[in-house]
C-alpha cells in the first residue's frame, strides 16, 4: 500500500501588528493568522509562521520561493513583488469619536479643523491630516494608539484617527465596551489588506491559496472570525 504523499509546507512571515497578527506567550495570534491557518489547511498545505520585525520579515518572503508574507497592503509599487491572495480584509483609519458627542457631526473633510484631533506619530493619519492642514490645536500628536484612546475618554480630544481593527483592539485592552465610540469620518478606505505569495513559488500555489480562500470566504467562516475580533 502506498504511502500518502506528504503536504507541501508553506513558510510565512509576519510582524506583530495585532489585532491582525502579533505574538502571544510565543505563539502567534490574530485575525490574519487564524485566516491563513484555515486557507493553507483548505489548500493542502503544513503551514509554518515566523513573527520578524517588518523588514525583516519583508526581505525574507522577497527571497525564499514558497514564502509568504502578511498582512500586506497592494500598491502599485509592490504588485510585481509578490503572488497576490485575497483580498483578506478591508483597510479602513476613521476619525473615532465618543459615541456620546452627539454634537460632532462632520459633513466635509474642511470641518475636522474645528475639533482636536489625534493620530499617532509617524502614521499614515497623521500625514494625511497634515496635508489636509490640520496642525496646532486640531492635531495632536500621540505616542502610542493606547494613549490616543485615553485622551479621547478623557475629553482632551474630540475625534482620534486609528485603523478599525486597531480601535477594536484597544477597547479591549482597556477593557472598555465596544460601543465607547464610533466613527465620524472616513479617513482613509481604498486599500485592502492581502497574503504576499513569493513570486517564484511552484504556479499553482497561488491558484490553490485563492481557491481556498474563496472558500472560506463563501461559507461565513471568514466573516466570523473578523466578527470576533472587530468586536461586533
Amino acid at each position: 500500500m502506498p504511502l500518502p504523499a506528504r503536504a507541501e509546507r508553506l513558510q510565512a512571515f509576519t510582524e506583530d501588528v495585532p489585532p491582525l497578527n502579533y505574538l502571544d506567550h510565543g505563539r502567534v495570534k490574530g485575525f490574519s493568522t487564524e485566516l491563513l491557518q484555515l486557507v493553507a489547511k483548505e489548500a493542502g498545505f503544513e503551514l509554518d509562521i515566523e513573527t520578524l520585525p517588518w523588514l525583516r520579515a519583508y526581505a525574507r518572503a522577497r527571497s525564499t520561493p514558497g514564502a509568504l508574507l502578511y498582512t500586506l497592503v497592494r500598491t502599485p509599487e509592490r504588485e510585481s513583488q509578490f503572488q497576490w491572495v485575497g483580498p483578506i480584509s478591508p483597510r479602513r483609519i476613521y476619525l473615532y469619536k465618543l459615541a456620546e458627542r452627539r454634537d460632532i457631526r462632520i459633513a466635509s473633510s474642511a470641518e475636522l479643523a474645528r475639533y482636536r484631533n489625534g493620530a499617532l506619530a509617524g502614521s499614515a493619519a497623521a500625514k494625511q491630516l497634515a496635508e489636509m492642514g490640520l496642525s496646532g490645536d486640531s492635531l495632536d500628536i500621540g505616542h502610542s494608539d493606547t494613549s490616543d484612546l485615553q485622551k479621547l475618554v478623557l475629553g482632551r480630544l474630540d475625534m482620534v484617527a486609528m485603523l478599525d481593527w486597531a480601535m477594536a483592539w484597544q477597547l479591549r485592552q482597556l477593557h472598555l465596551p465596544a460601543n465607547t465610540v464610533e466613527p465620524a469620518w472616513l479617513l482613509d478606505g481604498k486599500q485592502q489588506y492581502w497574503f504576499a505569495l513569493n513570486p517564484n513559488s511552484p504556479p499553482d500555489w497561488r491558484k490553490r491559496l485563492q481557491s481556498a480562500l474563496d472558500k472560506i470566504g463563501a461559507d461565513g467562516r471568514a466573516q466570523a472570525i473578523m466578527r470576533r475580533y472587530l468586536n461586533e
